[in-house]
């Protein structure tokens, strides 16, 4: 825990005030570390959140080319699929459940690097994966990277405010640091190279593998469907890499305490059970935080995990080795067998009947 408290750089209006709340800063003091944060000229530590934020800058003109040039219904239901679901379900896959919590692992590198690349390489792992870990040990804190109660902005800009490691480490956090990320495959920085970045990732090796991602999609959506289509499924990379920054404000209740009865049985946070990101990315977020290990979030009959539906298939080919389904234990812990309810009751009115009868005293 005092590591995970310490391994993001802190904004400049820190984490908690003179009191231990929060720090809920005005628009004005999160747009000026937002930029503060991207200027590459005035540090180049800052460079993975410039190359993050870039990375939309690069996407918009296809989103603009296939609004006002090649916008079609059929284009638009292709950009729906592949922005909510196949990048969306892509994000809980390899972002979510195995970059950070390690809910399965992979038969060889060859699965592994298949699934990174399965979609337009556009979040790093190193922002997503490391800052996890703290949103989970201190969710709905102070501290929390994205806490739904420091407003909107607050969650929405994180990835530059709050998510980035940070760039004092010792060399012994350092590492500690790295045993976060090794299952990854990510080739790190040795401690004097992070000195020099304030990153685990390497530019040139991040930057290059960037290029050859998005140059293999190019290719096949060219090749598939022409400009038209290279313009439908990089504009709609573009849009969920905008829209995926308003998921942390809106899964822990916008701030607020919007936790169901019988829906939402994680009450340690604020997460709430979504049906929109449950169905369209398998990201039921109460689930997620009451068994955070498991490759399944969807537990209940309705509750769709197209998540878990690729986890299982690939362990089905044998691409996965092994995962961890907490369904079953969900189930022990939060619903019991009506025999054993039907049992409980039956000893209860006995119980009850006992202790209204009273005792006859022999005459």
């Amino acid at each position: 825990m005092s590591f995970l408290k310490t391994v993001l750089e802190p904004p400049s209006y820190g984490w908690r005030d003179e009191s231990g709340d929060l720090t809920k800063p005005h628009p004005g003091q999160i747009f000026k570390e937002f930029f503060s944060r991207l200027n590459v000229f005035k540090n180049k530590k800052n460079w993975l959140s410039f190359t993050s934020w870039m990375l939309i800058v690069c996407l918009s003109p296809f989103f603009f080319l296939f609004i006002f040039k090649y916008f079609s219904i059929t284009g638009l239901i292709i950009a729906f699929l592949y922005s909510m679901i196949v990048m969306g379900s892509h994000g809980t896959i390899w972002h979510h459940r195995y970059c950070t919590h390690r809910a399965y692992k992979f038969r060889n590198n060859f699965w592994r690097f298949f699934t990174q690349n399965l979609t337009l390489k556009i979040i790093p792992e190193e922002i997503y994966a490391i800052s996890h870990h703290v949103h989970h040990a201190l969710s709905d804190q102070p501290g929390d990277p994205y806490n739904a109660q420091g407003g909107f902005l607050y969650c929405f800009l994180a990835d530059v405010n709050h998510q980035p490691i940070a760039r004092n480490m010792s060399e012994k956090d350092y590492n500690h640091c790295l045993k976060l990320m090794d299952h990854t495959g990510i080739h790190p920085n040795t401690y004097a190279q992070y000195k020099k970045y304030g990153t685990i990732a390497n530019p040139t090796r991040t930057i290059i593998g960037i290029i050859l991602n998005w140059s293999f999609w190019f290719t096949v959506f060219y090749l598939i469907g022409g400009a038209a289509l290279v313009c439908t499924m990089f504009g709609a990379a573009g849009f969920w890499a905008v829209g995926v920054r308003t998921f942390n404000y809106e899964g822990h209740g916008k701030g607020k305490d919007m936790r169901r009865d019988g829906v939402d049985y994680n009450r340690d946070d604020m997460s709430v059970n979504q049906i929109w990101p449950g169905f369209v990315a398998g990201e039921w977020h109460n689930n997620h935080h009451l068994f955070p290990k498991s490759a399944r979030s969807g537990f209940k009959p309705y509750q769709v995990d197209t998540a878990w539906y690729y986890i299982k298939f690939m362990s089905m080919i044998g691409a996965v080795s092994s995962y961890n389904d907490s369904k079953k234990q969900f189930y022990l812990e939060y619903f019991k067998e009506p025999a054993k309810i039907k049992k409980e009751r039956v000893f209860k009115l006995d119980k009850v009947v006992i202790e209204k009868v009273p005792a006859i005293t022999p005459p």
